[in-house]
Formats: structure tokens, sequence, C-alpha cells
């Protein structure tokens, strides 16, 4: 028997983005990559996971 998978995938990718976007918002002055370590610590990203992410928190910085 197979064990269901309890977050589809990417769920905690949108989870990471999201709590990043409420934690840049509530701590301006802390740079992205320390808000980003956090997010991917606490969410458990996997390195794909984290890359992706990356790059989107850098396109919104353009």
């Amino acid at each position: 028997m197979t064990a269901l998978p309890t977050q589809l995938p990417g769920e905690r990718v949108k989870k990471a983005l999201v709590a990043y976007c409420e934690m840049k918002q509530n701590h301006p002055e802390r740079d992205r990559r320390s808000l980003l370590e956090m997010v991917e610590t606490r969410f458990d990203l996997t390195p794909l996971e984290c890359e992706f992410l990356n790059r989107q928190i850098l396109e919104e910085g353009k």
C-alpha cells in the first residue's frame, strides 16, 4: 500500500512564497537572502524548489 502525499506538488513553494511576501512587508529592513533562507528552512524546500523560489524573488525585484 502506497502512502498518499500530505501536500500537492508545489504546495510548499506556494506557502513559502506567501510567507516570504508577508515577512518582506513586516520586515522591509531585512535583505532578500536572509528572508529566503528563513522560508526555505521553515518549509523544508528541496534544492530545486529553493532555486525556483530564488528565481521568482529575483524577478520580483526587477
